[in-house]
């Protein structure tokens, strides 16, 4: 299906192509010499409409359609009248023109597709009140006459089926296309694009149940950020300090599997340690330390070594909100980064 979607006007012509060469040899059998002209010609329209198609211009095999359908079914009920039924086939292009038309005009432009729809019904109702009293140039066999019949009906019928059918799982594939977008920018919105991590927005909300909840109110939030940021930078270009955030991002997971952690912003970083008192939080934390210190970031070919300032908080019941929280590890590491920088600190000084 995926095939006849983005091939439908491809094998559209080819459907029509082979009606036409079918009813060239009935015409032929039926002696209707003019329509068997008539139907080559339609035949080799549609092998040009298939090179046209080919080529990406789906405008002109659009009219042409329309031009031909509306032709033949004119001239077809002139040599051979009303009840062999080939105006049918002019019914058999009204999905056409709706299918093709959305894709092919917006907005206003698509009242063409009603002006289209009413020209082609009022070309029906032209041939039914005025070649009714008008006995046909040609008399067709019965047998002949009914194969017109049911191979009109039958292109009517297939291509009312076809098309809505092929609209329905093209609408299908937008939305799903849609869904797949929409779950997108939702992790978008709360994960950082560079490190994958979470952001302020993703990571807010983690905290705040944890401090409501009694049993689960115990953990910890290390505050990190990544000492002399700016100089490796400026050394380095922001490709370098990019790849750097990188690295260190893959050390911080590594080292606190089951841990969530976010993008503070910067060279910022937050993690939340639940289920840690601010002893284990201390002795986790400087291993964390020690780890990014002693494994530098090769970057073309180049070692960059870098520290992180880490400052720790406990979340104790005079906290209420998660920032009151964070701002207390954040406070903790600026004191760090005050006094030395690359160390953990995990209480209250004055500076």
């Amino acid at each position: 299906m995926h095939f006849l979607v983005h091939n439908s006007n491809l094998v559209t012509v080819a459907v029509m192509g082979m009606v036409h060469a079918a009813l060239l040899f009935i015409m032929w059998a039926a002696g209707v010499m003019p329509l068997v002209q008539f139907n080559l010609l339609s035949v080799i329209i549609y092998i040009f409409c298939m090179a046209l198609c080919r080529s990406g211009f789906v405008m002109p095999v659009f009219i042409s359609i329309i031009a031909e359908v509306t032709a033949y079914t004119v001239i077809s009920t002139h040599y051979v009248g009303l009840r062999c039924g080939t105006y049918c086939f002019l019914f058999s292009i009204v999905p056409i023109i709706i299918y093709f038309g959305c894709f092919l005009f917006k907005g206003k432009k698509r009242l063409i597709i009603i002006a289209l729809l009413a020209m082609n019904f009022a070309v029906f109702a032209f041939l039914y009140v005025f070649f009714t009293p008008m006995p046909p140039v040609y008399d067709v066999p019965a047998s002949l006459r009914t194969t017109l019949v049911l191979l009109s009906a039958f292109a009517m019928v297939f291509a009312t089926i076809f098309y809505n059918f092929m609209y329905i799982y093209a609408s299908e594939g937008e939305v799903n296309t849609l869904e797949r977008e929409n779950r997108k920018l939702s992790v978008d919105a709360k994960e950082d694009a560079l490190t994958n991590l979470l952001n302020r927005r993703g990571f807010l909300p983690l905290i705040e149940p944890i401090m409501k909840d009694e049993e689960k109110g115990h953990f910890c939030i290390a505050f990190c950020d990544i000492d002399n940021f700016k100089r490796i930078n400026d050394s380095y270009g922001h490709d370098g300090g990019d790849e750097v955030l990188r690295h260190i991002t893959a050390l911080i997971r590594r080292e606190m599997h089951g841990c969530d952690i976010c993008r503070w912003g910067g060279e910022e970083i937050i993690i939340l340690m639940k289920d840690y008192d601010l002893d284990k939080a201390r002795e986790k934390a400087e291993l964390l330390r020690r780890n990014i210190e002693s494994n530098p970031t090769v970057f073309f070919n180049k070692r960059i070594f870098s520290t992180i300032t880490i400052g720790l908080a406990e979340n104790k019941a005079d906290h209420r909100e998660a920032e009151e929280l964070i701002k207390v590890a954040d406070e903790r590491m600026y004191y760090g980064k005050q006094h030395g920088k690359n160390i953990v600190v995990w209480e209250t000084l004055q500076a």
